[in-house]
């Protein structure tokens, strides 16, 4: 087997526009991913965050480089687009890995309210 760029989702909710919850929804939501795909530090290449507008308070790449020791891995947080009837206090996560698996062996984690968008269908955005 070769190595390849393999590209993982994640998604979670805070339960407000605070400091302390962004950084423990996106740490747990880390957390899961990383267990539920067997990841090592070093395989990680790049995590893009997004939250939707109404999370401000901090960056959820904090959680990844304090909360976990990121400190060699490339991380940038954005905003989503505001979509009418998206999710509120959603979180976003696109982990970047070089691993020997195929794109199929990927599991991508989505916690909290989040489990609602994999129903209605917005789980590829």
């Amino acid at each position: 087997m070769s190595m390849q760029c393999r590209g993982i989702r994640g998604a979670t909710t805070a339960t407000a526009n605070t400091r302390e919850a962004i950084l423990e929804a996106t740490r747990e939501m880390l957390e899961r991913l990383v267990e539920a795909n067997d990841l090592q530090k070093e395989s990680l290449a790049a995590a893009i965050f997004t939250t939707t507008k109404d999370l401000n308070a901090e960056y959820p790449a904090v959680a990844a480089r304090v909360g976990l020791g990121w400190n060699d891995v490339a991380l940038m947080s954005t905003h989503e687009m505001n979509v009418p009837d998206g999710q509120a206090n959603c979180i976003r996560v696109l982990l970047l890995v070089n691993t020997e698996k195929q794109a199929n062996e990927m599991v991508n984690v989505y916690l909290r309210d989040a489990v609602s968008l994999r129903s209605r269908g917005t789980e590829n955005s």
